[in-house]
């Protein structure tokens, strides 16, 4: 919400003090206002657990992107359903191979 004042009225309140200042040619004021699921998840994220989550969440989202960008997760390149799932099953083994990999030669 967002509140319009007249700025005569601003020039001779009593609380213009840190409010008003000398020159303005309007005065707003803003208010959000937030549902109860937004007020509910901000509550949420104040808490230990999420905090706590938001530490591994890189991690998750670095393997996201590389199937994303590196191994066309992204877009479908043929129709149907079965073909869909057919391409994510062969992107997530390719990067789960790739990782097998890695740790094999890392020993």
């Amino acid at each position: 919400m967002i509140y319009f004042f007249d700025i005569e009225k601003c020039k001779c309140c009593p609380y213009k003090d840190g409010c008003y200042k000398e020159g303005s040619k309007k005065k707003t004021y803003s208010e959000t206002l937030k549902s109860n699921a937004h007020s509910k998840q901000a509550e949420f994220q104040e808490t230990e657990h999420f905090k706590e989550k938001m530490k591994e969440r890189y991690k998750i989202e670095a393997k996201n992107s590389e199937l994303k960008h590196r191994h066309g997760y992204d877009t479908a390149s043929s129709s149907g359903l079965i073909n869909m799932e057919m391409q994510g099953a062969m992107a997530i083994f390719a990067v789960n191979l790739k990782r097998i990999i890695k740790l094999i030669n890392k020993k």
